[in-house]
């Protein structure tokens, strides 16, 4: 039996390309005692993806050429010699764009719980996630009456982020890349303001208008000149939690911004950056505070599908033009 399997062929130069990916079909070996036959369900795509792209060291080690990508995926055992599952079993983890495969079963979790749909452990109820509450509560230590600026702010992280914000008692302020992701900010997800970036002239300014009583908290998702602006209406003891770069991951040289020192020392400010693993003790404890959130409808999500296999890349690549709004998730 054969399997589609999707492939790093290139590695990109500035923003990935079609060119980059490669479709191609592969035996699927049979199955041996211990081992479980799955099927795709749902494929996760996120902007980290991009950097283990690059032939570099990382926190995390970069894909190989002419091997599959792999991400968080969902997925359905079909057949199994595994006695820890039963076919008709649904389960998450990072596996490989291969649409049916071989797994032993390990690092995979089943998902009991069918009060949620399935693309919520990819999202709010998975890595998405728990990088947005413990980034924000592990190092923003949020305390009610401060501001929050959330960068990337419509996108999967970032929209989880504000509304713990307003959970927490923060006044929240979201940067987005459209009058209608900015909207949304507020109208869905009850941030108390938004700032369009790509509209906007001075953001420095705009910024210092939005926050009137300065920035206390900025979680920052996209880096680059959007930060940098940030930096200019911080307060004293402001925390910064560097999640993510997505402005700068398709550069193909290193961006000089303004140096952040001057900014820190005034203001005896903090800077964190932080991977997701860092706080692996504390998943199930966050996630259950997540799932009480949603459950309590204190906690909403939002999700961007796109259908089919073939268009995995497409969604990945659709993640730098912004065409997302809240989680991208490919539907098999």
């Amino acid at each position: 039996m054969k399997t589609k399997t999707i492939i790093l062929k290139h590695r990109p130069e500035g923003k990935p390309k079609s060119s980059d990916f490669e479709f191609i079909d592969e035996e699927l070996a049979d199955l041996k005692s211990g081992e479980i036959q799955l099927k795709l369900k749902y494929v996760s795509v996120d902007p980290y993806l991009r950097g283990r792209m690059r032939d570099e060291k990382s926190y995390m080690p970069p894909f190989e050429l002419d091997a599959p990508i792999a991400s968080m995926v969902v997925a359905e055992v079909i057949e199994t010699k595994n006695d820890d599952f039963k076919k008709g079993d649904v389960v998450t983890g990072m596996l490989p764009w291969k649409k049916e495969q071989i797994s032993d079963g390990k690092n995979l979790t089943k998902i009991d719980d069918k009060n949620v749909p399935l693309t919520a452990y990819l999202g709010v109820l998975g890595l998405t996630g728990l990088t947005a509450y413990l980034g924000f509560t592990e190092i923003g230590k949020p305390k009610k009456g401060e501001t929050l600026v959330v960068s990337g702010a419509a996108g999967a992280v970032g929209s989880i982020v504000g509304q713990l914000g307003k959970i927490m008692g923060c006044h929240v302020a979201g940067i987005a890349g459209t009058d209608a992701k900015v909207e949304k900010l507020k109208s869905k997800f009850g941030f108390d303001a938004g700032i369009n970036y790509k509209t906007t002239e001075n953001m420095r300014k705009a910024i210092a208008e939005t926050c009137k009583d300065g920035v206390d908290i900025y979680f920052d998702n996209v880096g680059g000149e959007i930060s940098d602006a940030v930096l200019y209406n911080i307060n004293k003891f402001m925390r910064t939690i560097n999640c993510g770069a997505i402005a700068t991951y398709n550069e193909t040289s290193v961006p000089r911004g303004v140096s952040v020192r001057p900014f820190l020392i005034k203001n005896s400010a903090l800077m964190q950056g932080f991977i997701v693993s860092n706080y692996e003790a504390k998943f199930d404890e966050a996630r259950k505070q997540l799932g009480k959130y949603l459950k309590e409808g204190k906690l909403t999500h939002e999700e961007t599908i796109k259908e089919g296999f073939e268009n995995i890349p497409e969604a990945f690549m659709g993640l730098f033009e912004g065409e997302n709004t809240g989680k991208m998730v490919v539907k098999i």
